[in-house]
């Protein structure tokens, strides 16, 4: 990004064929000088930043010390910018070489004391009676600002951690700069002043000259001096130039950047992740902080924030605050809806290397803070934590153990009855996850669903909660297996008639077409029928369907989902109905179910069989379900039959390719286990799926017998 675009508008088409003049004398200046300018060398001395001094624990391999991937860059284009400033009397060559100075970057080993003196009585005689910049010369001097303030905050950390005056004047630094800022010359130029001044201040100057007063005026400032900021910023935090104010400038210009209506560059991206960075503790080589395109190094700046995040997160928990002689740890504090927004906008930088854990414990730590009696505002972090939800960090992997989420079943608990879009958000969460809590908070999680489920709860939420409920169908399932009473009690009184209420309307609903709202909302539906279809396999609960009109509602689901567009549901609602039957022969609902209605369940079902032939409860109802058509195929049309067979022709064949596979696994592994067992399964279902074919085809036959005695 140039700093300068915004910052420095040409008056008249003379800027800009100066422009052009300067890019072409520029490049034969670059190749003449390629031949006569003597190699300089590189090595600037001992550059490495000065440690932050977080005293708690840093690993041995120091992985908070982050170098840059090095970008070759030539010391040709400052000295090329520099002996043009020096030399040319052109007044549109100098301007438009001064523009350039922020753009490029100057290596710290470059002498720049005498441009520095030069730039300051340029722009000293832009300003006229009263401090006013003279009209004529308004661009001369914004850009001269910029430029001295560039190249001065470059001189102080080459410097670092030595002090000095570098401006040559008889008074202090400090005192040049804070003299300039008196005049009348523009919010811009006195914000850029402003940053080079606080960045010479000593602990005996007054600090309300610098940026206390003009965080106010930060607005006000265009894009460009924010941008610059961002890339000045961090001198001030490695050079330990650092007070409240400097703080709070540098938070507002993070976020002014990065909630702009326009999305940032990944330079700007980079500058802003580097200060947040610089901020809490992580620690830079100065050749990095004065790089001026930093976006390749993106990848390596947002693992170590959040990294370096979570370590200042660690020490807060531990009590080491007495230990953080920076004060990173609280600043990370008042960083938190940055840092979540930075890592929002570097998502697809992160390395691939990006651990999950890294993510959940940052999170688990606001949390923590939030419900902290420290916290005055809890929504502050709440409101971060949510964003870092949305980055989808979480879906990238990982093992952990089911008290790793025992925090976000607390958390839950804490949100739900307030904040409904945070407690949808962690209800995704643990069903993308497919995480499970530990015993001591199952209750609490239940509690939480059925809480979520309540009527005067938005249809979204709601739903959240049904399909949560479903992740963990296997463990409701297996209620026998639960031994606390008092959450058996929960789940057999409370849970299950909360499921079926998110089924229903609320009697002042209008039903609609479509939406979310309808009454057969097909994912939502199928949710519910897996969810029953596993409790219906456990005869502990049949009884329960029944009495809590579960099965009513599944009934009730036949004339939609009983059709070929809904092969899956109907699959469901009949694995449901013949696990059911048996056992409540006195069940009404069972009663009122006519031939047709069953026969329409049997025929649906097989447009979408499973294929899961490892599992023993699909295996138990393909047989059931094979029975069940063979029963109520009498009343079929030679159309339902002929689809049916086509069907069940597709499933011979799904199931015979699985078959030859398993055999070739039973060669190669030579093994006798659970794969011979699921291919004597698979027999066993082929041999009684090809009886109901041929038993479908002589039904076909005997209609064409019908028809020829008939005519």
């Amino acid at each position: 990004m140039a700093y300068c675009n915004d910052y420095l508008v040409s008056s008249d088409s003379d800027g800009l064929d100066c422009l052009e003049y300067l890019q072409a004398l520029y490049m034969r200046l670059h190749n003449r000088m390629c031949f006569i300018v003597p190699c300089l060398s590189t090595k600037v001395g001992d550059l490495e930043a000065h440690s932050l001094d977080l005293h708690f624990h840093v690993s041995s391999d120091d992985e908070y010390a982050l170098t840059f991937p090095g970008t070759p860059t030539s010391h040709l284009e400052a000295l090329s910018i520099k002996w043009l400033l020096e030399t040319s009397t052109d007044p549109g060559v100098f301007l438009a070489a001064v523009s350039l100075v922020p753009q490029v970057e100057w290596p710290l080993d470059l002498d720049v004391s005498d441009t520095l003196h030069q730039l300051y009585d340029v722009l000293i005689s832009c300003v006229g009676f009263y401090g006013q910049i003279i009209p004529s010369l308004e661009e001369k001097a914004s850009a001269c600002t910029m430029a001295l303030s560039h190249l001065y905050c470059g001189h102080v950390l080459q410097a670092y951690p030595a002090r000095g005056e570098f401006l040559g004047r008889r008074t202090r630094d400090y005192d040049t700069f804070y003299d300039m800022t008196l005049g009348n010359i523009g919010t811009a130029n006195k914000m850029v002043l402003v940053s080079a001044m606080q960045l010479c201040s000593s602990e005996d100057d007054d600090l309300d000259l610098g940026f206390s007063w003009h965080t106010f005026w930060l607005h006000k400032c265009p894009d460009s001096v924010l941008g610059w900021l961002s890339h000045s910023l961090p001198y001030h935090f490695v050079t330990g130039r650092v007070n409240e104010h400097v703080e709070k400038i540098a938070t507002k210009v993070i976020s002014k950047l990065l909630s702009s209506t326009s999305s940032p560059s990944n330079q700007i991206v980079a500058n802003c992740t580097l200060l947040a960075c610089v901020m809490i503790g992580v620690q830079f080589d100065k050749r990095d902080i004065v790089q001026i395109d930093k976006s390749s190094a993106l990848p390596r700046l947002s693992e170590s924030l959040l990294v370096q995040f979570q370590k200042v997160l660690w020490a807060w928990d531990e009590g080491q605050l007495d230990k953080d002689s920076t004060g990173a740890v609280c600043r990370a504090w008042k960083l938190l809806d940055i840092i979540c927004r930075i890592i929002e906008l570097v998502r697809p930088h992160f390395l691939s290397s990006f651990h999950i854990m890294q993510n959940l414990d940052v999170c688990k730590r606001i949390y923590s803070r939030a419900r902290s009696s420290e916290q005055n505002d809890a929504s502050v972090s709440l409101a971060a934590l949510r964003k870092l939800w949305y980055t989808g960090l979480f879906l990238q992997g990982g093992s952990h153990s089911p008290e790793d989420f025992d925090w976000a079943v607390d958390y839950l608990d804490f949100i739900h009855s307030d904040d409904h879009e945070a407690a949808y958000d962690i209800l995704l969460l643990l069903g993308s996850m497919e995480v499970r809590c530990s015993s001591s908070k199952q209750h609490l999680f239940f509690e939480s669903l059925i809480a979520c489920m309540d009527d005067n709860m938005p249809q979204y939420l709601r739903h959240a909660a049904l399909r949560a409920a479903h992740n963990v169908r296997e463990e409701i399932a297996s209620i026998d297996a639960i031994h606390d009473a008092m959450l058996r009690n929960t789940v057999l009184t409370k849970l299950f008639p909360a499921i079926l209420s998110v089924l229903c309307l609320h009697p002042d609903t209008t039903p609609t077409n479509d939406g979310p709202d309808h009454f057969f909302y097909e994912s939502r539906d199928f949710c519910y029928l897996e969810l029953v279809f596993a409790l219906a396999g456990n005869s502990d609960w049949r009884s329960h369907l029944s009495g809590d009109r579960h099965i009513d509602q599944c009934f009730s689901m036949i004339p939609r989902y009983c059709d070929p567009e809904y092969g899956k549901h109907a699959f469901y609602i009949a694995g449901i109905i013949l696990q059911i039957a048996p056992e409540q022969t006195s069940d009404t609902s069972l009663n009122s179910v006519t031939e047709q209605q069953w026969w329409d369940v049997m025929r649906c079902a097989w447009n979408y069989p499973p294929h899961d032939f490892h599992n023993t409860r699909n295996i138990e109802l393909l047989l059931v379900l094979v029975d069940g058509t063979k029963k109520y195929m009498h009343i079929a049309s030679k159309s339902n039959l002929e689809q049916l067979i086509g069907r069940v022709d597709w499933f011979l064949k799904y199931l015979e390719r699985d078959m030859r596979w398993q055999r070739r696994l039973q060669e190669l592994r030579l093994e006798t286990g659970p794969e011979i067992q699921s291919l004597e399964q698979g027999e066993r279902i082929a041999i009684v799926v090809k009886a109901l074919r041929s038993a479908a085809s002589d039904m076909i036959e005997s209609f064409g017998q019908q028809l020829s005695v008939a005519g």
